[in-house]
């Protein structure tokens, strides 16, 4: 079969031939349609991020979903660690998902990973409830525009979003952000924007996707005074403006704060189950149903070189076809 294959640690993927995938007992095998390339795909490739750290690389097959057919000709959306960038996969029964008819293959590949970026966060670290305030921290990428629509699905009464990008910001209107804040402010005006509306409307959840000085800036904004203080919740869901910051432990002794973190490795085994079951199904029903949008750019399986380490252009995700 052709694959998109990663033959030396580092390298950039390429188009080439690769053995069908072998079907274990407790296994489908999957006609791959399409699959997303997102940063954990090129992480993992690289032998960067945290979840390759223990493994011995060898020539392997990029990706982690993908959206295809099974042999019975059933639409499925799947997870599988043995690469999904091909023109075969294999999956655990258990990691695979229907895809409604309605809903097209690029769509199906690309959406469950920006929902899990703001679902789990949202459902299970803040346990968001309906008719609260939530703040998004770097709302103008790809999975920043899915949590936009998300939080507004799961009941948000008003959603404020941050972002450098002037125009990608005013666009979240659209998609349900009550107020946009630009991350282009100087430090004391950003402060008090923030101040300004967590004093007109206590802001309860703070899902933050870029970490860094803006997260040390929102904290100090939201610090308490020695009064009772409302409750925040902030779940660390990236960090793509640096990975650590300075926390004042003033901060936490005075303010009524909660720090999580959303991602692989920090969700419980029925947490994981309740995305397969209920929440990725949900979620492509409302995209079916024209409640959830996402953009994509499209390449071909055979232009996987050419494109690996491309920005993609107005915040898309970019899917691969086969």
């Amino acid at each position: 079969m052709k694959a998109a294959i990663v033959f030396e640690k580092g390298e950039i993927p390429q188009y080439a031939d690769f053995p069908d995938p072998e079907v274990q007992d407790n296994e489908q095998l999957i006609y791959v349609k399409a699959a997303s390339i997102k940063h954990l795909d090129r992480a993992r490739a690289s032998g960067k991020h945290y979840s390759t750290a223990n493994e011995e690389h060898k020539p392997t097959v990029v990706g982690s979903d993908g959206a295809g057919l099974l042999e019975d000709g059933s639409k499925v959306y799947f997870f599988s660690k043995k690469g999904t960038v091909a023109e075969k996969a294999v999956a655990d029964k258990k990691m695979i998902v229907p895809v409604p008819e309605g809903l097209d293959f690029s769509i199906a590949s690309a959406l469950p990973n920006a929902v899990m970026g703001s679902a789990m966060g949202l459902k299970f670290k803040t346990q968001l409830k309906e008719g609260e305030t939530v703040l998004i921290n770097g709302a103008t990428g790809v999975t920043g525009k899915i949590a936009v629509q998300v939080a507004k699905l799961y009941g948000a009464k008003k959603i404020i979003v941050t972002g450098r990008n002037e125009d990608a910001l005013k666009s979240l209107h659209e998609l349900g952000a009550d107020e946009v804040i630009s991350l282009k402010l100087d430090d004391e005006d950003f402060k008090q924007r923030i101040k300004d509306i967590h004093h007109q409307t206590p802001i309860d959840v703070v899902l933050d996707y870029i970490w860094g000085h803006s997260v040390e800036l929102l904290l100090s904004a939201i610090k308490g005074d020695g009064n009772f203080s409302h409750k925040t919740r902030l779940v660390s869901v990236g960090g793509m403006s640096g990975d650590t910051i300075q926390l004042s432990s003033q901060i936490l002794r005075g303010t009524d704060l909660q720090i999580s973190g959303s991602g692989l490795g920090s969700w419980s085994p029925e947490e994981f189950r309740l995305l397969l079951t209920e929440i990725i199904p949900e979620m492509f029903q409302a995209a079916a149903d024209g409640k959830l949008k996402m953009e994509t750019e499209n390449v071909d399986l055979k232009d996987i070189k050419a494109i690996w380490e491309n920005e993609i252009p107005n915040r898309k995700r970019l899917v691969v076809l086969i």
